[in-house]
């Protein structure tokens, strides 16, 4: 088991059952007790967990989104191939406006070659975007929240509301037809509902994942999307509804 899928498997533990000793952590995942004592140390320096003698504790709600350090290590390869999707629906010259998250920081990556527009709503895509020759970045304002480093807050949206975007390039938490698409924190889901006002085209990506799972903030119904690119994961029945909603969906 490779190191960041390691990690993931522990943070799931301590977040299911609460709290699990070292010795339950490296038989679950097959590594020595050593290796789990640094994998421990590893996610406490990221806000996961909480070390006591023998074990740790986990310092996440179950309803709380994992650090972004930690979701940033997953999914790479899936992410990427996302990423490189929504680059394909975005023509020369269009003006985007991009959300936080990191399958949204790997479009900033992708789209840093671009003639286009970009304003990002994360510090990280800013710093992706800084310096490339092609793209007019835009830097709105905002309070970055710690570690997401996701731009909140009136002076966000207020930024938001006096431009006009061809297309909004948005993440989420949770993503289903029913419910439409939720984000768990309550100052980021507005920054998001912002954004997408702000855009005539809606772009949402989501790994296969975010299929399952409904967050507490309602950002948009599912018929507010235009477009979702996900991966080759996502369950059919998944994206045959958000399909049937009017979304054209793109698996990759």
């Amino acid at each position: 088991m490779v190191s960041t899928d390691r990690l993931k498997r522990i943070a799931d533990a301590v977040r299911a059952a609460g709290s699990v000793g070292v010795a339950e952590l490296a038989e679950l995942t097959g590594a020595s007790e050593m290796t789990v004592r640094r994998d421990l140390e590893v996610l406490a320096g990221q806000g996961v967990l909480e070390r006591f003698r023998g074990g740790a504790r986990s310092l996440l709600l179950r309803g709380q989104e994992p650090p972004f350090a930690l979701r940033a290590a997953e999914g790479g390869e899936a992410k990427r191939r996302i990423a490189e999707e929504v680059s394909r629906l975005i023509a020369d010259g269009e003006s985007v406006v991009l959300d936080s998250g990191t399958t949204c920081l790997e479009v900033a990556r992708v789209l840093r070659d671009r003639r286009v527009t970009v304003m990002p709503l994360s510090l990280h895509a800013v710093n992706a975007l800084a310096g490339a020759a092609r793209v007019t970045l835009l830097v709105p304002g905002g309070l970055p929240r710690p570690g997401e480093l996701a731009l909140t807050g009136p002076l966000a949206t207020a930024s938001l509301a006096s431009l006009r975007f061809d297309t909004a390039v948005v993440g989420c938490c949770g993503l289903t037809a029913a419910d439409g698409l939720t984000a768990y924190d309550l100052a980021d889901a507005e920054v998001k509902r912002a954004a997408i006002a702000s855009a005539r085209r809606v772009v949402a990506v989501a790994e296969a994942a975010k299929f399952s799972r409904t967050a507490l903030a309602l950002v948009a119904p599912a018929s507010a999307l235009h477009a979702v690119v996900t991966d080759a994961a996502a369950p059919e029945e998944g994206t045959a509804a958000l399909a049937a909603a009017g979304a054209v969906v793109r698996r990759v």
